[in-house]
This record gives C-alpha cells, structure tokens and sequence, in this order.
C-alpha cells in the first residue's frame, strides 16, 4: 500500500535512506487514528454464537454441545462471555448444571435469531480510534452466497442496540467481510489471502487496491501483506487466513507447513511458505516464522478431507486455547510449539473433531472484545 505522503526529498542524499523510510513508516503509524488491534492486546470479553436445532448442527447437536460447553468454562473462568443464541434462557438453564458459579457471573446471555454458530466471521470487528472505540459491522453474506446468513448479519446491530456492546456503531454493511479473513499485528499491518477477499461471490471489482483502500479506511491499516498460495482441502470459506497462518506476539507468524510430497496441500503450502518468508513489518524487519504441523488426516461420511488445522487457536488475554484432534503426539508437539511463542500464556487444548466436521475450529467459533468494550 502507498503511503499518505513521501519521505523528505532529501533523505536520499543522506546516505541511509532504509532507516528514514523506516522511521518515516513507524511515524505514520504513530500519527494514524485508527489501530486494528492484535488478538493478543487486552480484552474484555470473547462472543460464541451457540449452536440449536435450526442450525447444521442439528443432526450432532448434542456431540457440538459438550464442546461449547467445554469452551464456555474455559473462557468465563479467565474472561467475560458473551453468548448468543434465539433461546438464551435455554443455554443459560443448560450451564447452570455444568458451570461453577463464578463463571456464571461472567457471562452475558442474549437472545436473537442466528442462522449459524461461525463468531469469527459473523462478529463486530472493533478498531481503536484515538481513545474511542470503533465497532465496524461489516457484511456477512454466507462466505460468498454458500449459506443463509441474514440473521448472523444481524446479530452486532442487535447487539450494539442492546448496549452489550459499548463503542461508536460503524456501519460498514456495504463491504462484505469475514473475520478469519484477515489477521492484525497490532500495528498497522494486515495478513490475508487474495482467493479469499478478492472473491467475486464477496462482491464485484474487489481488486487489491480496492481491498487495501477499505482496509486503511475501516481499520487504519498502513500495510497489507498478501497470500496468494495456501488453501486446506474442505475449506468452504475460500481460504481464510486463520486456517493457515496466524500473527503471534514477538513479530512471529505461525505457519501451517506440510513436509510430505504425498501430501496434496504440500507444493501450495511450499509456495505459502515462501511468501511468508519474503514479508516483512511496517519497519521493513521480516518475521519471524515458526511452522505449526500439519494436522492429522479427517474425513467425513462422505469421504471428503475435513479443513483440520492447528493453526485455528483462539488468544485470550493471558491463555490461548488451541485445537487438539485425537492424535496424542501430534498434539502435544503443537502445545510444544504454542509455549515457545506464548511463553507466559495458559494453554489450554479443547477437542476440535465435533467442531471440524462442520468445517471450522476453535477460532472461527468465537470474536474477542477488547477491554471496554463489554462492560
């Protein structure tokens, strides 16, 4: 993405003009209004939209239930919990018998149609505006006309209406955007993949630059980095990067790598790789990159490769709850992996073999708030 304004003329005579572009790039920065926060910044809260029987999880509502109840504890007990569903009375009388009173009391239940349960794509992206915060609704339309999803475009005006949600309502209802699609560093950079946000089914002359101008509009963003390769057999949602590669404290990015030729994902993810490896942040340093295993091969009854990854892990404010899919080793060298960039974190692992059947895991489940932003 261009910059605003250019560098001084003269910088170039000065012989180091690198570390005044570099400078000049953290100025901008500094003097941006608007910051998508990093995952990891402080929150206030984290937003499951629960499954229900009007839902595809019906015909396993029970299995995907003991794995939302088993979500829900693990947030409410660190951090505030808001949960959505068309019968909130009825999840409400379901936790009181599985859930420890203090974590009841973290929880904000809210009534409202959903058709669906994928938080992450549904939910408010906020933005920090000078010392306000922004809560930019941008259109869900079903990842691209797959899915009916007029009632989860809803749900963060109903939301904002309700004043659950505390912040300046953005109406960006005209720009169609999934959550997962996109990863923040925190400052000023964006991570995403160009099947994905480009997508025709997202709407029409979605070029890069038209992507990278809403992006520094909606959320200040300085630099936009762009995956072109790296797609996981199953995935229904074009690409999102959350599936694939994940900004981490310590300017790190963890990757999805896979190092068998046998393998069908091996030669894109080869090619993501080196994408990955020719980005750098807004002061021009490259990343660090640490690869996260490929996870263990599932299908479903109809013999399709499910999208399992382990790079769909969720980032509360002190912990991190990761995907774990039944293979003992596979997961505890991912946990490995996740202590060496979280080193002062929590982790904690969930089972994500219900979540994944319908396509998603722990991540695309679930938006976090950052603090003020539900009281």
């Amino acid at each position: 993405m261009a910059l605003t304004a250019l560098p001084p003329k003269h910088a170039e005579k000065d012989g180091d003009f690198h570390t005044l572009l570099t400078e000049w790039n953290a100025m901008k920065i500094r003097q941006s209004t608007r910051t998508l926060p990093a995952e990891w910044s402080a929150q206030s809260g984290i937003w499951l939209t629960w499954p229900h029987k009007e839902t595809d999880w019906n015909p396993i509502l029970e299995e995907i239930t003991k794995t939302y109840i088993r979500l829900a504890y693990e947030i409410a007990q660190r951090e505030k919990l808001i949960i959505v569903h068309p019968h909130s009375d009825e999840v409400q009388e379901l936790l009181q018998s599985h859930l420890p009173t203090a974590a009841l009391k973290n929880i904000i239940f809210y009534s409202c149609p959903t058709n669906d349960t994928w938080a992450r794509d549904h939910g408010v992206i906020t933005v920090r505006n000078n010392k306000e915060w922004e809560l930019v609704d941008c259109a869900f339309n079903g990842w691209g006309n797959k899915f009916p999803a007029e009632k989860d475009n809803a749900i963060t005006s109903h939301l904002y209406k309700s004043h659950i949600l505390h912040g300046k309502y953005i109406d960006a209802l005209d720009f169609i955007l999934e959550g997962g699609s996109i990863e923040s560093d925190g400052a000023g950079v964006i991570l995403t993949t160009a099947h994905c946000v480009c997508s025709e089914s997202r709407g029409h002359n979605r070029s890069r630059q038209f992507i990278e101008q809403k992006f520094q509009e909606l959320f200040g963003a300085q630099k936009v980095l762009w995956l072109t390769h790296g797609h996981l057999e199953g995935d229904d949602t074009d690409g999102h990067i959350d599936t694939l590669a994940r900004f981490c404290p310590g300017n790190v990015i963890a990757y999805v790598k896979c190092d068998d030729p046998s393998d069908s994902h091996f030669q894109e993810l080869q090619l993501m790789e080196s994408e990955l490896q020719n980005f750098s942040n807004i002061s021009n340093q490259p990343y660090t990159l640490i690869p996260l295993p490929m996870a263990p091969v599932i299908y479903d009854e109809d013999g399709t490769r499910l999208p399992a990854t382990y790079a769909n892990f969720l980032i509360l404010s002190k912990s991190v709850i990761y995907p774990t899919y039944g293979v003992s080793d596979l997961d505890l060298q991912v946990e490995n992996i996740l202590r060496s960039i979280f080193p002062h974190y929590e982790l904690i692992g969930i089972d994500a073999q219900v979540l994944i059947k319908q396509h998603g895991s722990i991540h695309c489940a679930a938006m976090q708030l950052p603090y003020d932003v539900v009281k």
